[in-house]
């Protein structure tokens, strides 16, 4: 009993030990062999300090998807009061009563495609460009104020700083910078681009003169914006397409006289 016990515990054992040691070493070789298809990495347990670096930079994304949220906010605003710029009539042609008048914003525009077609190299394009599309956009806080209106120009001015501080409050400080000082140069004609795009805001000025004219059927009708820009051009570009728009509104006038009775 005694000799069986033993044997059986030495048999027993040993079969145990035997396949023990056999899975033992066939898990040793498993996991090696998976660890070198794994090029050497050990996929166990993370490290405590790498798992507390992952909930760092979770937190730190979402602090600034957070903060890009909020920075959203603003910018909505500043959109919503530039967009206010499409329902702001120019006043010129309000007063001349115009059917339809154009907006603000689409005198800025073609001003804008105006400066970027210019051939003029010794001109900072881009800058021309920023120029025309910043020069009113205090008038979507004041309105466009004409010279019809009887506003003193430093009034003018001193309304326009204040709408403009009001606007470019909303964005970040370099971009606030930017415009502002954008505003600034054109109003004070600081530079030779801010002289360019001057020329560029009445020469836009009479050529949409010449549409409503020409849409109205009435050669003529709105000489007075001709006159109020008479001797100021100067910039080569700009003289030569002013001298081409009178040629074709004078053709203009004259067919229209023409045909007038005796």
């Amino acid at each position: 009993m005694e000799g069986r016990r033993q044997r059986g515990g030495e048999g027993g054992g040993g079969s145990r030990g035997g396949r023990g040691g056999g899975q033992g070493e066939k898990g040793l070789r498993s996991r090696e062999g998976r660890r070198k298809k794994r090029g050497g990495r050990s996929f166990g347990p993370r490290p405590r300090g790498l798992h507390l670096l992952a909930v760092i930079l979770r937190m730190a994304s979402v602090s600034s998807a957070a903060l890009s949220s909020r920075g959203a906010r603003p910018l909505l605003q500043f959109l919503r009061l530039v967009g206010r710029l499409k329902r702001v009539p120019r006043t010129g042609w309000v007063y001349r009563n115009v059917e339809k008048p154009e907006s603000v914003s689409d005198h800025m525009y073609r001003m804008a495609v105006m400066a970027m077609v210019t051939q003029d190299d010794h001109l900072n394009k881009d800058r021309c460009i920023r120029l025309a599309l910043v020069h009113d956009m205090a008038e979507c806080i004041v309105g466009d104020i004409a010279p019809a209106d009887n506003i003193p120009k430093e009034e003018k001015h001193r309304r326009e700083e204040e709408a403009m501080k009001q606007i470019t409050q909303l964005l970040p400080e370099d971009l606030r910078k930017e415009l502002f000082e954008l505003w600034e140069e054109y109003e004070t004609q600081a530079s030779a681009e801010a002289k360019f795009v001057k020329q560029l805001d009445q020469c836009e000025m009479i050529l949409q003169a010449s549409e409503y004219e020409d849409l109205e059927n009435k050669p003529g009708r709105l000489q007075d914006f001709y006159d109020s820009t008479a001797g100021k051009f100067t910039h080569p570009e700009i003289v030569q397409l002013v001298s081409e728009l009178e040629a074709e509104r004078n053709a203009n006038i004259a067919a229209a006289d023409s045909e007038l009775p005796p």
